[in-house]
């Protein structure tokens, strides 16, 4: 069969370069046509654009390049029209994807699947009735968004697993490196813990986050050492400006790693929070917003989702501290990280939560069970 992919970011690339092997394991016919990225590449089939000709993030890029996103949307249309797939496969980027499958459904009969369901839960809740519309089968990673859909919305949909969970499985099973080795390997003194500090991964986000992290460490400095995740996509001289004369170490490319050697983490929300709690390791959610008084009341009295973290949001519960808004200080930082360093109630409490996370998560690897879902529909 012929499957036309289409993702928007390194995540996706990642995402989908597994679902595509699972595809080929399943179908010994697969051809794989794609907008995508180096890992889907490596799979095999036909790159048609790179994800770095899409990815433009926040109002003031989008609207700069609002010429090239419609001619790379124009492009696809036709592009999936000459190709005529079995299938057109989404995953995630919903502000390009939505209307490609509105496109595909209006003009063609070629069913659109959806892998890495859109957020819709989080904001823009009113793109459900795209969803319905031109979504002939939605494939979700988060396990709280079955009863959004199918209760909520009346749309059903399949829950696969969750990849983030599968790819931390694969690593602690081949990880065999010490303590004391990945100490030596990247500079770090051995008779210290580690605290990591996850700071996200594009430069808003560390100007907005990292100074506020290193002051409210900087108060456990006599005991603890501080390691930095470096983002691949930012330089080691935009880490220096904030971190000057501190005593700060950074490591790239090494996030599971440093992970798996860390005694407790200061992380800024997103997917990195659900990868340190799949580690065992506790940590305090930072995220510094603008206008922070507006924000909290915005978060108190219209905005529907309880949580901003997804280990929150997975348990449903507050089991780790998130510190947004008007509640995002240096002195908060430092209070909450300090109830976690020792083996006391908070931190026994959140490690236990973390059991309630996993379970909930399962153990289904998702892009086998995405693929073989997939595939089974087709054939019908």
């Amino acid at each position: 069969m012929k499957y036309y992919i289409i993702v928007g970011e390194a995540s996706g690339d990642l995402h989908a370069s597994h679902l595509m092997s699972e595809l080929k394991n399943r179908d010994t016919n697969a051809e794989f046509r794609f907008f995508g990225g180096d890992l889907m590449a490596a799979v095999g089939g036909t790159l048609v654009k790179h994800y770095r000709d899409l990815a433009y993030m926040g109002f003031v890029p989008v609207l700069l390049h609002l010429r090239t996103i419609f001619r790379n949307m124009d492009f696809c249309k036709k592009d999936i029209l000459l190709w005529k797939p079995d299938v057109v496969i989404l995953v995630d980027y919903p502000g390009f994807n939505l209307n490609i499958a509105k496109y595909v459904k209006a003009k063609t009969s070629i069913p659109v699947f959806y892998y890495i369901s859109p957020k819709i839960w989080a904001w823009k809740e009113y793109r459900i009735r795209n969803i319905k519309r031109d979504v002939a089968e939605l494939f979700s990673i988060l396990p709280f968004e079955v009863p959004f859909y199918e209760n909520k919305h009346g749309y059903p949909i399949h829950y696969v697993g969750n990849p983030t969970a599968d790819e931390i499985r694969e690593f602690m099973e081949t990880y065999k490196e010490s303590f004391e080795g990945f100490c030596t390997a990247n500079n770090l003194r051995h008779d210290r813990k580690i605290i990591a500090l996850l700071a996200g991964s594009r430069k808003q986000e560390i100007k907005d986050n990292l100074p506020a992290m290193l002051k409210a460490s900087s108060r456990y400095a006599d005991k603890y050492q501080f390691v930095v995740a470096g983002a691949p996509s930012i330089s080691p001289d935009y880490y220096e400006k904030f971190i000057l004369d501190k005593q700060v170490s950074i490591v790239y490319n090494k996030t599971y790693a440093l992970l798996a050697n860390a005694h407790a983490a200061l992380v800024t929300s997103g997917t990195a929070t659900l990868e340190t709690a799949l580690f065992g390791v506790p940590q305090v959610v930072c995220y510094e917003t603008p206008i922070p008084k507006v924000i909290a009341f915005l978060r108190k009295h219209l905005i529907k989702v309880r949580f901003i973290s997804l280990v929150n949001l997975i348990a449903n519960r507050e089991i780790v501290t998130e510190l947004v808004a008007d509640t995002f200080t240096v002195d908060n930082i430092s209070n909450e990280l300090g109830k976690i360093l020792d083996d006391g109630k908070s931190r026994n409490d959140m490690l236990n939560g973390y059991k309630e996370v996993r379970h909930r998560l399962g153990d289904t690897k998702a892009p086998d069970n995405a693929a073989a879902i997939m595939i089974d529909i087709l054939k019908k």
